[in-house]
């Protein structure tokens, strides 16, 4: 059975406070669940909206959305059908979970729906 906690375990602790904030980002959101796996943690409505990729000292946060994003924090993309993409975000610190990225995750929650 995978824990949440285990996904931090040998982690530096602001990977945490980076988790932390995007639940407090995503709770406002409306409700999901937390659904850990081996490799990530799911952030999931009706589907999946978000997959949380803990590293040593940082996140990489996959975010369903309808198109590709263009824009430097997007570091891989895949297009998963005809209209939805996954984009794999890095997240080095708490503060990066801001108003753009708020905004992308209020985009993957809706498809998620």
């Amino acid at each position: 059975m995978n824990t949440i906690d285990q996904h931090f375990a040998g982690k530096e602790p602001q990977v945490r406070k980076i988790y932390d904030a995007l639940l407090r980002a995503s709770r406002v959101l409306g409700p999901f669940e937390e659904d850990p796996k081996k490799t990530s943690i799911h952030l999931a409505r009706k589907s999946a909206f978000a997959g949380v990729a803990t590293r040593k000292d940082n996140i990489i946060l996959t975010l369903k959305a309808a198109g590709d994003i263009k824009d430097p924090r997007v570091i891989n993309r895949q297009q998963a059908s005809a209209n939805r993409w996954h984009l794999d975000i890095r997240l080095r610190e708490a503060k990066d979970v801001d108003a753009q990225l708020e905004r992308w995750l209020k985009e993957a929650y809706e498809l998620a729906g």
